[in-house]
């Protein structure tokens, strides 16, 4: 589980440990990491591997110590990614390939290692991602690319893997609850009229998602109850990237 120290990485980590799956959290962030693990230590059922998965070394030794943990891995779950505001205005074609490495280029990393790593035991690869790779949102060439090609590579990897049995499915949600969205919210003069302007345009009962319902979704991706569902995109967002606005 990368990114899993918080916000819906944390929602996935808890979803996971509820169904008595054994978790490794891939995270830089120790603090944030330290606390979550702790909630799980009697059982000794997760893990945390501290790296920062913008080197190709670290995805490794990332993969290395999770399965020197647990032995195997049966599902990857690749959440990392940051909005880092890098346009077509207002960046440069170093900045862009900068936003690449941060979004798009471990989510290759960890999935090619993984099987090798495996040989096969990995049953299950899922990718989360945000909206903009499909919708677009202005002033985020860099993220929305990024999550654009994940989309794409999504669907590549599940034609690839299917002689081995390995589904791949991308979870898509739009405006969800976390930490993260709260600090954007916080940047603007009146932050809770921002908010109501937002999920007013959400078409199921008018509210953001929570993270907890990305989670249920992504646990039921890497479970056998998902067993025949693979290149799939499933969106978790209340309608609001497919419904019409009319609804709302």
């Amino acid at each position: 589980m990368t990114d899993g120290a918080k916000g819906i990485g944390a929602a996935i980590v808890r979803a996971c440990a509820a169904e008595s799956a054994k978790v490794v959290i891939v995270d830089r962030d120790a603090e944030h990491g330290e606390k979550l693990q702790a909630e799980f230590s009697s059982g000794g059922n997760c893990s945390l591997v501290l790296a920062d998965l913008g080197a190709e070394e670290s995805c490794s030794q990332a993969v290395e110590q999770a399965v020197g943990n647990f032995g195997k891995l049966d599902a990857l779950v690749n959440n990392v990614g940051v909005n880092d505001k890098v346009g077509l205005e207002h960046g440069n074609p170093n900045d862009y390939l900068g936003s690449l490495q941060r979004n798009l280029v471990h989510y290759y990393s960890m999935a090619h290692l993984c099987p090798a790593a495996f040989e096969g035991l990995k049953r299950v690869d899922c990718k989360y991602r945000f909206e903009d790779g499909v919708t677009g949102q202005g002033g985020t060439s860099g993220y929305a690319s990024s999550k654009g090609a994940i989309m794409a590579l999504t669907r590549e990897w599940a034609v690839e893997l299917l002689p081995y049995g390995i589904r791949v499915n991308p979870v898509v949600p739009a405006e969800v609850t976390t930490p993260l969205y709260k600090q954007w919210l916080n940047t603007f003069p009146d932050p809770d009229e921002k908010l109501r302007t937002i999920t007013s345009k959400i078409p199921l009962e008018k509210r953001m998602t929570t993270a907890e319902e990305v989670a249920a979704t992504t646990v039921f991706l890497i479970s056998s109850r998902s067993s025949h569902t693979t290149g799939q995109q499933l969106f978790v967002d209340g309608g609001y990237v497919h419904l019409d606005r009319g609804s709302t």
